[in-house]
């Protein structure tokens, strides 16, 4: 898989946790959310669980893992460096 390909999934995926973030805040704060396609597949307790769920998951490795808080953070590679 192209870095580029990772890297786009990433952005699509940020970009849509922050537009949702005000309301997981208010059911999943303090979790981590296992991203795919702009979507929260799941949330987890530690981001190791995430990362663990997505690599279950998804073979092709793309997905990421957002941790939620009331501030928006973009972790980037982080989901990827544990590979």
């Amino acid at each position: 898989m192209k870095r580029e390909d990772i890297q786009m999934e990433v952005d699509r995926n940020f970009k849509a946790f922050q537009e949702r973030l005000p309301d997981l805040v208010l059911r999943e704060a303090g979790r981590f959310a296992l991203m795919k396609s702009g979507e929260c597949v799941d949330f987890f307790d530690t981001a190791r669980d995430a990362q663990t769920a997505g690599r279950m998951l998804y073979q092709d490795g793309i997905f990421s893992v957002q941790a939620v808080n009331p501030e928006a953070v973009d972790l980037g590679w982080y989901s990827h460096a544990l590979r």
